[in-house]
């Protein structure tokens, strides 16, 4: 079984409830389950695209779906939610689900980049990883504490 890291976000209408749901989903789908779950928290949102806040949280998992497996599986997941992807690059979203590490693996394909490629960037990713986590290696990066001292 890999240790996997999912960030989770949501800033349009039932924050909470989505980011509830899709915890739920994630708790019933075979091969996954869930371990930990950071902390709920409100952040400004990230782009170029005014919109409301989120809500972000972190969830570790364990799996025996290999990566690509997974992120399908996610996909799904936020498909069955409500999720649409014909708005803006980095705009609002009922829900969004992020594979942000798989493992000490480095994946780059087509449509699938582990570590997330701008985990680095995010203060809404990293802290709640680092409340799991603290000193988690992201590969080729650091740890996930050090990262997130780079932003501050």
């Amino acid at each position: 079984m890999a240790r996997v890291y999912v960030g989770l976000g949501a800033n349009l209408g039932d924050r909470q409830g989505m980011l509830e749901r899709a915890l739920g989903r994630l708790r019933a789908e075979p091969g996954i389950e869930v371990v930990r779950v950071s902390a709920i928290r409100e952040t400004p949102p990230w782009g170029p695209v005014e919109q409301p806040p989120f809500l972000n949280a972190v969830a570790a998992l364990e799996t025996d779906l290999p990566p690509r497996e997974l992120l399908e599986r996610l996909l799904t997941i936020e498909r069955a939610l409500g999720r649409t992807r014909s708005g803006a690059r980095f705009g609002p979203r009922t829900i969004d689900l992020d594979l942000l590490l798989y493992a000490d693996e480095v994946v780059d394909e087509p449509g699938l980049q582990v570590p997330h490629p701008r985990l680095a960037e995010r203060r809404f990713a990293l802290e709640p990883l680092a409340e799991l986590e603290p000193a988690l290696l992201v590969p080729g990066r650091g740890t996930v504490s050090a990262l997130l001292a780079e932003l501050h």
